[in-house]
């Protein structure tokens, strides 16, 4: 089984033309290339699977970060064919927060040049907000799989990794103020699901699964902190649909930024399976005991 997760899915926007997305035509040609190449996994044998049931051959499509996208455009289409996804929700957004940092991040690399970021944002770091202990960590296990080009490393790297914590939102502000000006507020509105959205989703046969409240690396939180973006999360969309959530996707998704911990916590607190981020098929080993 196979697992294919998908970010923005959306028409092009002219306001964004560096966005890293997906064209929803390029989603369904996709779709299409899947059902004649593949089987897609029904609900039914995926669930089996998680009660110690086989585990089926195809792919299963999952859909991050609570986007609007995901609702205007992704599942129409698979309402269209039949199909199913599971789609992670941050709640921060939900709960009245700003636009998540990594989404920030998203915003300023698909409207600008990712050189003319990069200047700006050396100009605005200084030695003492980097994480000296885990940049070569993070250096090394941090965008293995993708393609970008230098500049848009460096800024993602530093900005989602590299500064830490106390200093990466106040960075941020800067860089949206320099940027962006005062469009944030409206980029935030049209950027996410409402609830009525994301119940839509369920009542279509979607899963729905907590992506956190805010999107941290997890890793870099104590337990404490690591069980209140897990908890929060988990009730605020338990309270949206009504019913129980058992699934969770660890932000940002590589192995260096959660922990065994991490794990212990979601287990503890209901959660059945969690994805992470790796180029290769889930097997029994995959699977909590």
């Amino acid at each position: 089984m196979k697992a294919i997760m998908y970010h923005y899915v959306r028409p092009h926007d002219e306001r964004f033309p560096n966005l890293r997305h997906l064209h929803i035509d390029d989603f369904k040609r996709q779709l299409n290339w899947l059902a004649e190449n593949e089987t897609f996994v029904t609900r039914e044998a995926f669930l089996k699977a998680l009660d110690g049931g086989p585990i089926p051959d195809g792919v299963v499509l999952t859909f991050d970060d609570g986007f609007s996208d995901h609702h205007e455009f992704v599942l129409p289409e698979l309402e269209k064919r039949g199909l199913w996804g599971i789609f992670y929700v941050p709640t921060g957004p939900i709960s009245g927060s700003s636009m998540l940092a990594v989404h920030r991040v998203h915003m300023l690399l698909g409207r600008h040049d990712a050189a003319e970021i990069a200047k700006v944002l050396l100009q605005e770091i200084s030695e003492e907000m980097i994480d000296q202990k885990r940049r070569e960590e993070f250096l090394a296990e941090t965008y293995k799989w993708q393609e970008e080009n230098e500049d848009v490393l460096l800024v993602k790297r530093l900005l989602n990794y590299f500064i830490l914590p106390e200093y990466r939102e106040s960075v941020l502000d800067r860089l949206m103020v320099l940027f962006f000006g005062d469009e944030e507020p409206g980029l935030e509105k049209e950027l996410y699901m409402t609830p009525e959205q994301i119940r839509m989703l369920d009542a279509a046969g979607m899963i729905v699964g907590s992506h956190t409240v805010s999107h941290p690396v997890m890793s870099r939180l104590n337990r404490d902190e690591q069980e209140k973006e897990i908890v929060q999360s988990l009730t605020c969309l338990e309270n949206i649909l009504g019913k129980k959530i058992t699934t969770f996707c660890y932000p940002y998704g590589s192995r260096a930024t959660f922990t065994r911990e991490t794990e212990a916590l979601l287990q503890a607190n209901g959660v059945r399976f969690a994805f992470a981020v790796e180029p290769r098929p889930i097997t029994t080993d995959d699977m909590w005991a």
